[in-house]
């Protein structure tokens, strides 16, 4: 939340003429709820069980590049799933970074809080281990939108090569 997928997906899927899909507002398109409702309505379990079952059958086999939310990667087997579906990269800013980008989001149900830089911290803490587990992360902090794609499309086409072998 906060990273840069969104605006970075969406550059990275036009660099390597793929589709873009953001994986959230396919849940939405899907489910004729915002992601706000899903969690209020029905809990943020019921929405991590719609957003491992798109991640399964809810998008092409390949040629697209999807963003996830920042909690997909710490339900059990998602990271194997994604590894099998392709590469997978983490996305990282500092606490102080993402608040800034989203400050003035009101559809961000975990910031939704009367401390929303006390809830980054906790969150990140949190889902710490399960992106160390994912494995390839990209600082975004203070790194332009061209550093970035040409830094991911380095790490893209080397990962490519171990596919092929």
């Amino acid at each position: 939340m906060g990273t840069g997928k969104s605006a970075l997906g969406r550059k990275l899927a036009e660099h390597w003429r793929m589709r873009y899909i953001d994986a959230d507002a396919a849940i939405e398109q899907l489910e004729k709820k915002t992601i706000s409702e899903i969690f209020e309505q029905e809990g943020e379990a019921a929405f991590r069980q719609k957003e491992k079952t798109f991640l399964e059958s809810g998008h092409p086999a390949h040629g697209c590049v999807i963003s996830l939310g920042g909690g997909a990667v710490c339900q059990e087997g998602v990271i194997e799933l994604l590894r099998q579906k392709g590469v997978l990269l983490c996305l990282f800013a500092s606490p102080e970074t993402i608040l800034a980008r989203t400050r003035h989001c009101t559809h961000r149900p975990l910031l939704n809080v009367p401390d929303p830089r006390a809830r980054i911290e906790e969150l990140l803490a949190q889902r710490e281990p399960c992106y160390k587990r994912a494995g390839i992360g990209v600082l975004t902090d203070g790194r332009s939108m061209a550093e970035l794609v040409q830094h991911i499309d380095r790490i893209y086409r080397g990962e490519l090569k171990r596919f092929e072998l």
